[in-house]
C-alpha cells in the first residue's frame, strides 16, 4: 500500500470521489491509499500477478455458479465495516444471501478472499488485511498467494478461531462456501515459478 493522502476523508467523500479518481484507491481509517501508484501511469501489476488472479477466477467460476455464488476479481470494492476500511481484494467470492445487486459497487459479506502478494503489498496482506478480513463474520477462508514461489497461506475459520494451512509446491485447499477444492496447479498454471 502506498502512502496515504495527507487529508482525512469521510466514507461518504471516498465513495463519492472513488469513481472519478484517476487511480484505484483503498480507504483505511479515514485515509485514502492509491493502490499501485500516484498516477494511472504507475497503476497496474505484473503479468504473473494477473495470470495467478485469472487462474483462480477460471478455477472458481463454474463451481461458484453451480452453488449460486459469484466470484469477483480486483475491481469490486469490499467494505470491512468493523475496521472502517474499503479494499479491492484480488479475488473474492460471495454467496447467498449476501449477493450484491447488479449495480452494486461494494460487497460487505464475502465467504472467500484472496490476495496475491507483491513486494509492496505482502506485509499489508499479512497484517492489516488479515485483521480486517478475519473480522468479517461471513468470511470462511482467506488465501494469501505468493507470486514469486508456489506457496499459499490459507486461513480457515473454525468457530471463532482461525487455523492456518500452508501449502508449498503442491496440494489442494478446501473452499467450504463453494464446495470446491482448489489446487496449487490450478493457481499457478502457466506461471513459471
Amino acid at each position: 500500500m502506498s502512502a496515504p493522502s495527507l487529508k482525512p476523508m469521510s466514507v461518504e467523500e471516498y465513495l463519492r470521489t472513488e469513481e472519478a479518481s484517476p487511480v484505484k484507491r483503498e480507504y483505511v481509517g479515514g485515509f485514502v491509499y492509491p493502490l499501485h501508484g500516484l498516477t494511472r501511469a504507475q497503476a497496474g501489476t505484473t503479468a504473473g500477478h494477473a495470470q495467478i488472479c485469472g487462474n483462480i477466477l477460471a478455477a472458481l467460476h463454474a463451481p461458484a455458479r453451480a452453488v449460486g455464488c459469484r466470484v469477483y476479481v480486483a475491481d469490486m470494492k469490499l467494505r470491512a465495516e468493523q475496521t472502517n476500511a474499503f479494499y479491492y481484494p484480488d479475488v473474492m467470492a460471495v454467496c447467498p444471501p449476501h449477493l450484491p445487486d447488479v449495480g452494486a459497487t461494494v460487497v460487505t459479506a464475502p465467504c472467500l478472499l484472496v490476495e496475491v502478494t507483491s513486494r509492496s503489498t505482502a506485509q499489508n496482506d499479512r497484517l492489516a488485511k488479515y485483521a480486517a478480513y478475519t473480522a468479517l463474520p461471513s468470511l470462511q477462508t482467506y488465501l494469501i498467494v505468493e507470486q514469486a514461489e508456489r506457496r499459499v497461506y490459507a486461513y480457515h475459520r473454525s468457530g471463532e478461531t482461525w487455523k492456518l494451512q500452508e501449502l508449498a509446491s503442491s496440494g489442494t485447499l478446501d473452499l467450504p462456501c463453494l464446495g470446491h477444492r482448489l489446487s496449487l496447479d490450478d493457481i499457478y498454471a502457466d506461471v513459471p515459478v
